[in-house]
């Protein structure tokens, strides 16, 4: 739940120069990106540890306006309204709030899924694929820090449009993450209340309500 990580299929290939064009496709999607008030995005995602024997689908989305998401899933509402993070857990009837610190931010949130690899990154120009008619361009992402648990990130992306279609993420210790983007909606009418948390209604629900700090 903490990550929401990575993406994608058949062979193709693209015309393009390995690191600079590599950097300059990423250019564009943050800039396509950037340039939205906000995305929502339906999505599909798995977890893979062959050694472990584990293999997991779920299905969830996310709504995104800026730094503030709110997130679904796993049976899970995760939201960040710019300062708190509030995980909301129906099953235990219980919240948990937790304050933002930047500086311990170091995974891939919803609020960084499609401009995380704008720093900490080398980058490469990988596979080209054609899926269903849309050309799927992947950039290989590894990072810097030589201590990161993330072994490395494939990024596809669809040429035409420039938004992310998949991401694969691999650990260290060989579990794959893959993310695959079903529906990605942008300038949506979002409620002017989606990233308010209304304790009020959640005490009166009977929900705990769990202040780590």
């Amino acid at each position: 739940m903490k990550t929401i990580i990575v993406l994608l299929l058949a062979v193709g290939s693209i015309s393009l120069a390995p690191a600079q064009s590599a950097r300059a496709l990423l250019n564009e999607v943050s800039a396509k990106v950037r340039s939205y008030n906000n995305i929502v995005i339906d999505f599909k995602w798995n977890l893979n540890n062959a050694k472990e024997g584990v293999n997991q689908d779920t299905r969830g989305n996310v709504s995104i306006e800026g730094d503030k998401y709110l997130l679904n899933m796993l049976g899970t509402t995760r939201m960040f309204d710019g300062q708190k993070i509030y995980t909301i857990v129906p099953e235990d009837e219980e919240v948990i709030i937790s304050s933002y610190r930047a500086e311990d931010d170091k995974e891939i949130t919803p609020s960084k899924l499609l401009t995380f690899y704008e720093n900490g990154y080398t980058y490469q120009m990988d596979i080209a694929q054609n899926i269903k008619g849309r050309q799927i361009q992947y950039v290989k992402l590894r990072p810097i820090d030589s201590k990161a648990e993330i072994k490395d990130i494939l990024l596809g992306i669809d040429v035409q449009t420039k938004h992310i279609y998949k991401l694969i993420q691999t650990d260290a210790n060989g579990t794959k993450y893959t993310l695959t983007v079903n529906s990605f909606k942008t300038n949506q009418p979002l409620s002017k209340t989606l990233f308010i948390f209304d304790q009020a209604k959640y005490e009166k629900d009977g929900y705990y309500i769990d202040r780590l700090d």
